[in-house]
């Protein structure tokens, strides 16, 4: 079973939005406190593209074919998630923790364990795939709890 023990780091993000947050009690009853919020402004691709969707001849015939476009909003969530990896390990490098919870949907929690450095992924104790960033904290610390005792 794995603790939410006092001083255990929560961080709890999506592709737009993060907590990081602090263990401030037992493990019995967490209680989060927050640290630092992070916030993207991430409007959908179509806002950010300044161009249509490039076409190119398919050789001597008469045929086009579409060339994607970047997914300007899905690039954007990924350089979110190394910049929440990049917070992570100036504060393990300073010794802010030393245990680690992740709380993320699927995609990022994967964002985010590729863009980990080491010092920071050995001290991750939990990672859990859901999406909490729209809960309030004391909703968010019960859930912790039931899926930290499920571990």
């Amino acid at each position: 079973m794995t603790r939410l023990r006092h001083g255990t780091w929560v961080l709890i993000a999506d592709g737009e939005k993060a907590l990081f947050t602090r263990n401030v009690d037992d493990a019995q009853d967490p209680h989060l406190q927050v640290i630092r919020k992070d916030t993207q402004d991430n409007p959908p691709t179509r806002e950010q593209a300044a161009n249509r969707p490039g076409r190119f001849n398919d050789g001597p015939s008469v045929h086009r074919s579409a060339v994607a476009d970047t997914d300007w909003h899905e690039l954007a969530k990924e350089r979110f998630a190394d910049e929440l990896a990049e917070h992570l390990y100036e504060q393990a490098h300073k010794g802010a923790f030393e245990r680690l919870v992740l709380v993320a949907p699927p995609k990022t929690l994967g964002e985010l364990r590729q863009a980990l450095h080491k010092e920071v992924a050995d001290k991750v104790i939990a990672e859990i795939p859901k999406t909490l960033t729209g809960h309030p904290l004391d909703k968010i610390e019960a859930l912790l709890k039931d899926d930290l005792a499920a571990l």
